[in-house]
């Protein structure tokens, strides 16, 4: 594995790859590696002759600043784990290196009611973050194909609306991958890593959440259902930001169901200071 720090220097070795039209997959993390990360990893690795992992931890998408510091890091195991999985090429940025000009939020980017909506509504300005990374890495790795994965599936259909104000659509193709679970049912995930012994005894919930709508829905209303699995899961001792049902095209919340429409179940809540996200297919 080759790693990089510098724009110039990837650029430089990228080239090669761009003159001989050969494929590059690319994932990008914030680091603090998990089996899902690697899971996207090796997908590409399969279906790319190159494959390039970044890791930056962007300021720009937090909209707590505290959140921000609180972030693990774990880059010593991160790149142990990326080299013996196989990668080739790590970019490890620093902050001025993907924001010479600083992070201030130059333009809006247009993503309609999508920032409006479940995390865009409890996370307000962080959507816009998170495209001004993502636009960045899209235009120095520029990759064909960029791995993602379905834990934060909002965040892939925001990123699938960048690509769209970019015009990239024929040029760099969106992989969702599956959500890697531990055996008790939690989702994967770098804030894992937070939970003390208590609050990861407890995670499991929102899974369970997530099962308790797939088992129980109906066509009709959807409003007592999604209600007792809020207060179900609040009793548990989590603050519940939202257990929702939606489209699965479109993420609009729905609260009439019939079988004819696909649907997902999301939900968001935290234990103590440590907030998790998680989402299932419910049909």
């Amino acid at each position: 594995m080759i790693t990089f720090k510098k724009v110039k220097d990837l650029q430089q070795h990228l080239d090669q790859y761009w003159q001989r039209n050969e494929d590059i997959g690319f994932v990008p993390t914030m680091g603090a590696l998990h089996g899902g990360h690697l899971s996207l990893l090796k997908t590409s690795m399969k279906e790319n002759k190159l494959s390039v992992c970044s890791i930056f931890v962007n300021p720009a998408q937090f909209n707590d600043p505290a959140d921000f510091m609180k972030y693990p890091s774990t880059i010593n195991d991160d790149i142990f784990k990326l080299e013996t999985t196989g990668c080739d090429i790590l970019f490890l940025p620093s902050v001025e290196e993907i924001y010479p000009d600083g992070f201030d939020l130059k333009q809006k980017y247009d993503l309609g009611y999508l920032e409006t909506i479940l995390e865009g509504e409890f996370r307000p300005g962080h959507f816009q973050g998170v495209c001004m990374a993502v636009e960045r890495l899209l235009l120095i790795v520029q990759p064909d194909k960029l791995y993602l994965g379905q834990k934060d599936y909002q965040q892939c259909m925001i990123i699938s609306r960048l690509i769209h104000l970019m015009g990239l659509e024929t040029k760099v193709k969106i992989r969702i991958c599956p959500i890697l679970r531990e055996n008790d049912g939690l989702a994967m995930s770098s804030r894992n890593m937070r939970l003390n012994k208590e609050q990861r005894a407890k995670a499991p919930a929102l899974y369970e959440t997530l099962i308790f709508l797939k088992q129980n829905i109906r066509n009709g209303s959807l409003r007592d259902l999604k209600r007792q699995a809020t207060d179900d899961l609040q009793k548990k001792g989590f603050k519940t930001d939202y257990v929702e049902i939606v489209n699965a095209e479109t993420l609009k919340p729905i609260n009439e169901w019939d079988a004819r429409v696909n649907i997902f179940g999301v939900v968001a809540a935290s234990t103590d200071e440590v907030r998790l996200i998680d989402n299932m297919m419910i049909n």
